[in-house]
């Protein structure tokens, strides 16, 4: 069962890296690595692509949402830090004290919001980490679903991409080109330019 949960887990893991245009060096690398060294690949990637997103949208932009009864930009970016928080309680991981329920819509200044999301990702980070290997196939139940541990932290990690995704299509709505696309842009511009010298 449990090298099962394993190869399933690598199978997603894969699938992510295929979606977010990953080279296959990198799925190859994964490829015999521990669970927690894949998730934390995975972890790395998602965590640096949603601060650098949110970096790069303007403070004046926060409070931009496409369409009225959808969040915006800072809800959007708080969900994923109360997720980040929320979540790991399914596996019996207390959020730390003081972490409000409803920051997400009382934190919404720039500069709060992504120190708020930063930490976030830290107790993600610490909670896999504390995680033993032995423990992923417990059983747990996730919003009444029965599921493991192992399932949880999936969830975790597959509703950070989702939230990405989001993220990617509200500043691409606004006129900001993801960072990781405008370095390669850069890079692609500069390689062109040489090729005419």
């Amino acid at each position: 069962m449990r090298k099962l949960q394993h190869m399933l887990l690598f199978f997603i893991l894969c699938s992510f890296q295929s979606a977010l245009a990953q080279d296959t060096t990198s799925t190859i690398a994964t490829a015999g690595a521990s669970f927690k060294t894949a998730f934390f690949s995975q972890l790395n990637d998602v965590e640096k692509k949603i601060v650098d997103l949110a970096d790069a949208m303007p403070a004046e932009k926060y409070t931009w949402r496409p369409m009225e009864g959808v969040r915006s930009v800072s809800e959007v970016y708080m969900h994923i830090a109360g997720a980040n928080y929320l979540l790991p309680t399914f596996m019996g991981v207390k959020a730390p004290e003081g972490i409000d329920r409803d920051a997400e819509k009382k934190i919404t200044e720039k500069g709060q919001v992504i120190e708020f999301l930063k930490k976030s990702f830290v107790h993600v980070r610490k909670v896999v980490d504390d995680t033993q290997e032995a423990d992923l196939t417990k059983p747990a139940k996730f919003f009444g679903q029965e599921t493991t541990v192992l399932g949880i932290i999936m969830n975790i990690a597959v509703h950070m991409h989702e939230h990405l995704g989001q993220s990617i299509a509200y500043a691409r709505m606004n006129q900001i080109v993801p960072p990781w696309t405008a370095a390669e842009q850069a890079k692609q511009a500069k390689e062109k330019e040489s090729k005419k010298n």
